[in-house]
């Protein structure tokens, strides 16, 4: 029997059969990925640090475009406002003195006239007779007083030869003093009927201007007529009354004592526009007590006829100035639930809100008690859809107004 040998295990072989081939290849894998990985991250790194790398990718958001204006110094009045009435100083009826027939109007509608110019005329023919026999009953009596004076001396001498009786001379002076009493009623007559004269030319009373005619020539006027031939009223100077509350009468009363004269400017209903300027005339001596007001009164030189009778206007009463207070536009000016504030523009062109206390308001203007300095910049455009910290753009009128190119003068 053969017996086929077996070989001997070689401990060489035994070693390489327990390190398989396949598990050689997931450690280089490994190697691998985790170098590519390492080599990803610094790139990333290199890149991440690279200036100008993600302001390339991702542009800054934009800011919001406003304008602005600087605070700055200015004389501020402080008014006391009321809404008035244009009134004139003087308005005339101009009504005939005397009866009869108008023939001849001299005047045009509308126009300006002086005190004593002729406006209209009466037929004057009836008092012209009137007169002519005014004048002959006085040429007739004077006569008789003539006479009666010369029998009276003849009576006078008779008497002191006692030639007549006492009595006759008496009745003869008694007849002189008769027709002297007659002298003086002609001559009161001869006066009426050139008063009658006078009236039949009818002549303006006042200076001012005329307004329509109610009368047309060929009427018959009386001097009891209840429509006036014509209404002239005063334009220059013209007055206007206002009202004030009654708690800004100590302050009015205390300067007309010191002698100022307190300056008054007329606006337009609207508070737009300047009219005229006048001065303060008068006070009303009493309050109302329905409206707790009283009735100031000023007077307007009116050159230019700005003003016109029964006009409304804004009357505004300046009592006191606010030197070199600091002031900016009224737009600034933003309320909220903790009051008035405004944007102010930090030099890194972000806006802060800044609360401010308000003081008077004159024109476009708002004078700021606390809360800015001097040349502090604000929004005045542009601040609705700001917030507190936002990222804001200067317009270029803005710049210009910061720059003072547009800003507004200081008051004077």
């Amino acid at each position: 029997m053969t017996t086929d040998s077996i070989p001997e295990p070689n401990p060489t072989d035994a070693s390489a059969s327990d390190t398989p081939k396949g598990l050689l290849r997931p450690r280089w894998l490994v190697l691998i990925l985790a170098g590519i990985l390492v080599f990803g991250t610094v790139l990333f790194q290199n890149k991440r640090e690279v200036p100008g790398a993600d302001s390339r990718s991702k542009p800054p958001a934009p800011g919001i475009p406003v304008s602005i204006a600087p605070a700055r110094k200015a004389d501020v009045g402080v008014y006391i406002s009321g809404l008035g009435s244009v009134i004139p100083l003087s308005t005339v009826n101009v009504r005939s003195r005397v009866d009869g027939q108008l023939i001849e109007v001299h005047f045009l509608e509308g126009q300006s006239v002086n005190r004593g110019d002729l406006l209209a005329t009466i037929d004057p023919r009836p008092f012209q007779v009137q007169l002519t026999q005014a004048q002959g009953q006085m040429v007739r009596d004077q006569e008789l007083l003539k006479n009666a004076r010369l029998d009276n001396q003849r009576y006078k001498q008779l008497w002191e030869q006692d030639s007549i009786p006492k009595q006759q001379l008496d009745t003869q002076e008694a007849l002189v003093r008769q027709y002297e009493g007659a002298v003086k009623i002609d001559q009161g007559q001869i006066d009426s009927a050139n008063l009658q004269l006078t009236y039949s030319r009818i002549t303006a009373p006042a200076s001012g201007r005329v307004g329509l005619r109610q009368v047309d020539p060929g009427n018959i006027v009386h001097a009891s007529d209840a429509n006036a031939l014509v209404v002239i009223t005063q334009l220059q100077p013209i007055s206007v009354v206002f009202p004030i509350p009654e708690d800004n009468l100590p302050q009015v009363l205390d300067k007309l004592k010191n002698g100022a004269r307190l300056q008054v400017e007329a606006y337009d209903r609207e508070k737009k526009q300047k009219l005229a300027t006048g001065t303060l005339l008068t006070v009303d001596n009493q309050i109302d007590p329905t409206t707790g007001t009283v009735k100031l009164k000023a007077v307007f030189p009116n050159r230019n006829n700005e003003l016109f009778p029964n006009q409304f206007v804004n009357a505004s009463l300046l009592v006191e100035v606010k030197v070199a207070a600091v002031v900016v536009p009224s737009a600034a000016i933003q309320r909220g639930p903790q009051g008035p504030f405004v944007y102010l523009v930090k030099p890194e062109r972000t806006v802060s809100v800044q609360p401010v206390t308000l003081g008077v308001t004159q024109g476009d203007d708002t004078a700021i008690t606390t809360g800015l300095a001097l040349d502090d910049p604000v929004v005045v455009v542009g601040a609705e859809g700001l917030r507190d910290g936002s990222t804001v753009v200067v317009k270029e009128q803005g710049q210009k107004q910061k720059n003072g190119e547009n800003a507004p003068e200081s008051g004077k």
